[in-house]
């Protein structure tokens, strides 16, 4: 099935990146590849990260102009080397894409401290460092987008850590973008639904088709979303296009928070 979203995009977005310089966290699969890749073929230099370093040379192999430095956002030695060489390139932060993010699935019975920890730490506090550790670095003029979540405003169940872990990410961005306002940098959010990443896989495991079937089902989209579809989301948060926009959270959920 080919989707209008493959063949309308023309030539007049190519370049745009010219010149500039992003960095994507969780840029190894997913929302954060698809990403990488866009701003790649639109004139970025692009640094990913991830924490699986053969996943992420094979990121780097398809993007095209970009850096890989493996590391996990949660540690800030790891967030400090990303950084570092970010610095040696000597050109600043254009566009940062604070991605990275897990989802283990249990219901409030089910989860564990050392579970619900761990998405807190990569989710919230891996988001913290990114931006936080990349003031010094970010030009005037630069965009800065997180990666929240449907499920931070909604109450699925099994993902109520995960729900509340994007539900603060939300909350940082609409602080950051009054704070980081006043230096010329912008920061928006964007909430994905449902997408076809390896996060289904590493969620559901063989009953992934099914549970993506099942949600698709009750989309006004009646599908779920290709990764490209919110990297087209990102880009224009992250281009002048939504010069005045701030503080903002882009639902791109085929309706699913919005009916």
């Amino acid at each position: 099935m080919i989707h209008w979203f493959e063949h309308r995009r023309g030539d007049e977005d190519m370049g745009q990146f010219e010149g500039k310089t992003a960095v994507v966290t969780g840029g190894s699969t997913g929302i954060g590849l698809a990403t990488a890749k866009r701003l790649a073929a639109e004139g970025a230099h692009v640094f990913v990260t991830g924490r699986r370093e053969a996943e992420l040379d094979k990121a780097v192999a398809a993007i095209g102009d970009a850096t890989a430095v493996p590391g996990d956002v949660s540690v800030a030695a790891d967030v400090d080397r990303l950084y570092e060489r970010v610095r040696e390139r000597g050109r600043g932060v254009d566009v940062l894409f604070a991605n990275a993010g897990i989802n283990p699935v249990a219901t409030l019975e089910e989860l564990s401290e050392e579970v619900h920890d761990s998405i807190f730490d990569v989710n919230v506090k891996g988001t913290f460092l990114t931006v936080r550790k990349a003031l010094p670095l970010l030009n005037a003029g630069a965009a800065v987008i997180l990666t929240g979540s449907t499920a931070g405003a909604g109450g699925a169940a099994g993902m109520s850590a995960y729900g509340a872990s994007k539900a603060a990410v939300r909350a940082y961005a609409r602080a950051w973008a009054a704070e980081l306002g006043g230096r010329g940098v912008r920061v928006n959010a964007v909430s994905p639904g449902p997408v076809k990443t390896p996060l289904w896989d590493e969620a559901f495991g063989e009953r992934a088709e099914e549970m993506m079937a099942g949600v698709a089902a009750g989309l006004p989209a009646g599908r779920v979303a290709d990764p490209d579809e919110i990297a087209d989301a990102v880009l224009f948060l992250a281009s002048p296009r939504s010069s005045f926009v701030y503080g903002a959270n882009l639902y791109v959920d085929g309706g699913l928070n919005q009916i």
